[in-house]
């Protein structure tokens, strides 16, 4: 299994994480919603790295491994709650492709924080999957 497959799991899941959220959010503080999926998250995961034997790995990390995890959990938590309060204000169908310009934005901050090198299929992908979430964020 490669990384399209994952990566591919990973599209099934977020969408329907949004629809779960979508239905999850009714009623309740985007907030506390936020706060209740993440406890389960860190559960789910934790018991996982333990059922699976990874927990020795933790003793080896470096700082700066320790860092950037730290800051993109940070990055992460942020970009929960925005989600879990748009989805509370807005259609599932509008505000999951808004936040997918995700996307868009790690190919540009790869190619500039990176190096990765960026092809005419990285750019024309970004461009389209720009343009898409602007088609459907601006529909009435």
């Amino acid at each position: 299994m490669n990384w399209f497959f994952w990566a591919l799991l990973s599209a099934v899941f977020a969408a329907l994480t949004a629809i779960l959220a979508k239905v999850g959010v009714a009623g309740v503080n985007s907030n506390l919603a936020t706060a209740i999926r993440s406890a389960v998250i860190v559960l789910f995961t934790w018991g996982l790295v333990w059922a699976l034997g990874e927990a020795r790995g933790l003793t080896s990390l470096g700082r700066r491994t320790w860092v950037f995890l730290v800051l993109s959990g940070f990055a992460t938590g942020l970009s929960w709650l925005c989600y879990f309060r748009a989805l509370q204000l807005g259609k599932a169908s509008q505000v999951a492709p808004v936040d997918k310009l995700s996307v868009v934005l790690a190919i540009a901050l790869a190619g500039a924080f990176l190096g990765e090198k960026l092809t005419w299929h990285e750019w024309l992908g970004g461009c389209l999957i720009l343009a898409g979430a602007v088609v459907i964020a601006l529909k009435p």
